[in-house]
């Protein structure tokens, strides 16, 4: 007897039908998508050879214990001869064995496969994405990226040893079956393909029907989950406390919950009548070869055919039953596994549009000037934000930038390394355009210190070594103490080997602040570009540091994005951005002697500490500005 049949969203089926978003977002299929599909799979031709092999030995042996099965009853029982009886059960074990054996084999062989084409599609997607511009991560979710590297090239595992390996197997035991059910008996084995339609349209049909309904029921299961979540956590409730609206919610919960009730009813009753006619069917197939073998038989119209032949014919026919149903959703199948490749490639076709030039200029960059020479820069054509930057900084020197919220502050020393490109204009280091340059030398000598300083689920001394991979445990521990953090660390159970947790969880802002600091100190940049390096410190931890920061930048040529007094102070010029241009530069006292943006910051930034200055001492006061 066959199994019941579990197509369509039967129980423990898998949806073998597309949905209309499925039908929607479609890939379209072309040689060239076929080519590249394949060009993964080349490597491992000899493998899937084998593979191949494997499958159309097992689908041969497989046929054996049903034809057996026949002789049994022909030959063993009806001629009770004991001997033979014996000889063939031991034959049909073998055959069961050596089926068995094959299928591990195959099995192995084509997870061996699968395993290896996700290994380098992982790795090519790992490093594709490593090389990336900046502007990438920026507009793209995290999680989508994470889906493409883990959910999406893991489901490739799926396609090679589930879709591609049923295809193959699932044509081999059907044209093995065939040509097993004909030569037996021609006759008997038409009147067993027509039965198969009876087991596999229903289940097709009801299938769509229970996924209809099981949709709608998990709608509305979500959304009385929603409600749950709102009106009875912390916040909600206490909400509808104060709103007195227990009743009207709950009303609203039980309409809702009658909604899910009657929709599982609903999915429920049609998987019982599924399953009785299912039933049915699966008792009266094998009635209705019975009947045309016996009427064959009894008529005599079929001299040749024997009951053992009728026994082996129903246990083939039970045997066609899963192959032909899977084959009925070679197109499901096709558009989802190609469908998984297009998101895969969609990611690999992004284009890299800041890469190195061949043969990179690298350039001695010690103490020579940057110049931005009248940059422009957008993430959208349509709207610029930085316009007409134009401003050098001398080779040595030290240079603020002070702007408002969302001035461009930032983006405008993102040029430098070229985690950005500009859009108009250039940006040039001892005469040359950062985009000549090697861009791994180019960063190579650039050392950033930004706002939100970021440390990797590691050990202190591993996020450290991030920066210079040989650096010996002196020189570790020298720009730890410079950066005033070594007396932290080595008060530590595990000193230099304590794990700073996810994101630097474990550290306070100003703890991880001074790591990153240290960090860029090991790195010994030619440039340095302090991105409100200082922020995230209290005042003792900043003002701490601030006299080793200022020996840090001498020698070297610095931009610093400002928001404390001192650090604006003690610039050789200042640069105010406004509106993604310089509103004006000039030290500190000829932009006050201006009038202009300069003074409007420092007086509404600076006035009441100017006045609390005078009653408690000086002390060193923010200008209180984020980008």
């Amino acid at each position: 007897m066959p199994n019941p049949p579990r197509g369509g969203f039967g129980p423990g089926g898998p949806r073998n039908f597309l949905t209309d978003e499925e039908k929607k977002e479609m890939p379209k299929v072309t040689g060239a998508l076929l080519k590249r599909i394949f060009g993964y799979l080349k490597p491992y031709i000899l493998q899937f050879i084998i593979v191949f092999i494997t499958i159309l030995a097992a689908a041969v042996i497989g046929l054996l214990p049903s034809i057996i099965t026949g002789r049994i009853v022909d030959e063993a029982l009806i001629g009770k001869d004991l001997t033979l009886l014996i000889k063939l059960l031991i034959a049909a074990v073998v055959t069961l064995a050596a089926s068995q054996a094959i299928s591990v084999l195959e099995s192995y062989i084509n997870a061996w496969i699968s395993q290896r084409i996700i290994f380098d599609m992982r790795n090519q997607m790992y490093h594709h994405l490593q090389y990336m511009p900046h502007s990438f991560f920026t507009e793209e979710k995290q999680g989508d990226i994470i889906t493409r590297m883990n959910t999406d090239i893991n489901g490739v595992s799926s396609v090679i040893s589930g879709t591609l390996q049923n295809i193959v197997s699932n044509i081999a035991t059907v044209v093995t079956t065939l040509v097993a059910l004909f030569t037996m008996s021609w006759k008997l084995a038409i009147v067993g393909i027509v039965v198969i339609p009876l087991l596999i349209i229903p289940t097709r049909t009801v299938g769509r029907t229970r996924w209809a309904l099981l949709s709608k029921s998990q709608e509305k299961a979500d959304e009385m989950n929603e409600k749950i979540n709102e009106t009875l956590s912390v916040s909600g409730s206490l909400l509808v406390k104060l709103f007195a609206r227990e009743e009207k919610e709950y009303e609203g919960f039980v309409k809702v919950n009658e909604e899910v009730t009657q929709y599982a009813l609903k999915e429920q009753r049609s998987g019982r009548w599924f399953m009785m006619v299912m039933g049915m069917f699966i008792q009266i197939a094998p009635l209705l070869i019975y009947f045309a073998g016996g009427l064959f038989i009894i008529r005599a119209w079929d001299p040749t055919l024997t009951v053992g032949t009728i026994t082996a014919t129903i246990a083939l026919i039970n045997r066609l039953y899963r192959p032909v149903e899977s084959l009925l959703n070679i197109q499901v199948d096709f558009t989802r596994s190609l469908a998984l490749f297009t998101r895969i490639f969609d990611y690999f076709d992004k284009e890299n549009t800041l890469t190195s030039p061949e043969n990179g200029k690298k350039p001695k960059i010690d103490n020579e000037d940057i110049c931005f020479e009248h940059v422009d820069f957008s993430y959208d054509p349509e709207k610029s934000l930085l316009k007409d930057i134009d401003f050098t900084v001398p080779g040595g020197a030290m240079y603020a930038i002070v702007g408002g919220s969302g001035s461009g502050k930032t983006t405008v020393v993102n040029l430098i390394p070229r985690l950005y490109d500009v859009t108009a204009g250039s940006v040039k280091i001892a005469g040359v355009d950062v985009r000549e340059f090697d861009l791994a030398y180019l960063r190579s000598c650039i050392g950033v210190v930004t706002q939100d300083a970021y440390l990797f689920n590691g050990t202190i001394r591993e996020n450290l070594l991030y920066a210079k991979e040989d650096a010996t445990d002196e020189e570790i521990e020298e720009a730890c103490k410079v950066a005033n953090i070594h007396d932290f660390i080595v008060s530590q159970p595990e000193g230099y080997e304590a794990i700073v947790g996810n994101r630097g969880l474990k550290l306070s802002g100003g703890e991880k602040q001074r790591i990153s600091i240290a960090r860029v100190l090991l790195k010994d940049p030619k440039i340095l570009i302090l991105d409100e390096a200082t922020s995230a410190l209290d005042s003792i931890s900043e003002s701490a540091i601030q006299d080793a920061l200022e020996k840090i930048m001498e020698g070297r040529t610095s931009i610093v994005i400002a928001h404390r007094l001192s650090t604006i102070l003690s610039a050789d010029r200042i640069i105010v951005i406004g509106n993604g241009t310089i509103a004006e530069q000039g030290t500190h006292e000829e932009l006050l002697e201006k009038g202009g943006l300069y003074k409007e910051l420092y007086e509404t930034q600076f006035r009441a500490a100017l006045d609390h200055e005078k009653k408690e001492g000086p002390e060193d006061y923010e200008f209180g500005l984020t980008d």
